[in-house]
């Protein structure tokens, strides 16, 4: 895979551009870094798009995926279920050393979240938070509304009229990160109904085209990006 890399002004993350990067080899990679990485290694931050692709978390069930066509389902070994990474999504992959960081992985993935309601609200859009389902997510009826969510999640409908708009899953491995975050900009939704996306039936996932912002897939990585190395320094 290509690699442009750079770093951002103030901060100890290394920042490359993988560019379209195949999964598998992308995930490979990360196992190796992470594998051989060294207390002196500076922090990374990986930005890239994949071809289509389901991905299965450590402890995902076989049942969440509905009928994957002739999409392929890489078993991985991060947290969470089974998710969709395809053209016109950002995917980072922050490779932290959390031990030198100063911060435990709860805050991690808190800081994770942070970067990504940082990066909508760039563009104007609320995100909010849901108890107990990693990731970010909007109103469906208005996205731009800046009304914080109130109230209990009934259990009929646990995510009341939202919908996902990043996905979160991680893994940890001797106090360093891989895997990370995938935020829709403007993709192909499709796929995502082929499956139970992160574990949760008929949950709708959205990007930032369906809710009325138009970007391109470099603006939205650039503000990212940016925002990772920013809420992810020690």
């Amino acid at each position: 895979m290509t690699t442009v890399a750079e770093r951002q002004p103030g901060t100890a993350i290394a920042l490359q551009w993988l560019g379209r990067a195949d999964y598998a080899g992308t995930y490979a990679a990360m196992k190796q870094f992470t594998l051989e990485r060294t207390p002196d290694m500076p922090d990374a931050l990986w930005i890239c798009e994949h071809a289509p692709v389901f991905t299965q978390g450590i402890a995902g069930k076989q049942d969440h995926v509905l009928n994957p066509g002739e999409i392929p389902i890489v078993q991985t070994d991060r947290g969470g279920q089974v998710t969709f990474h395809g053209p016109g999504q950002v995917v980072a992959y922050p490779l932290i050393d959390l031990r030198r960081a100063g911060y435990f992985v709860k805050e991690y993935v808190y800081r994770i979240e942070e970067s990504v309601l940082r990066t909508l609200a760039h563009f104007g859009v609320t995100g909010h938070r849901v108890p107990g389902a990693p990731g970010i997510y909007v109103r469906l009826d208005d996205p731009f509304s800046h009304a914080a969510l109130t109230g209990p999640l009934p259990a009929s409908d646990p995510f009341r009229g939202l919908g996902k708009i990043a996905a979160l899953g991680i893994k940890v491995s001797r106090h360093a990160t891989y895997h990370g975050v995938a935020l829709n900009v403007d993709m192909d939704l499709e796929p995502f109904s082929r499956i139970n996306p992160c574990g949760y039936a008929g949950l709708q996932t959205v990007d930032l085209s369906t809710i009325g912002i138009h970007t391109t897939w470099e603006e939205a990585a650039r503000v990212l990006s940016r925002k990772l190395t920013t809420y992810l320094a020690p």
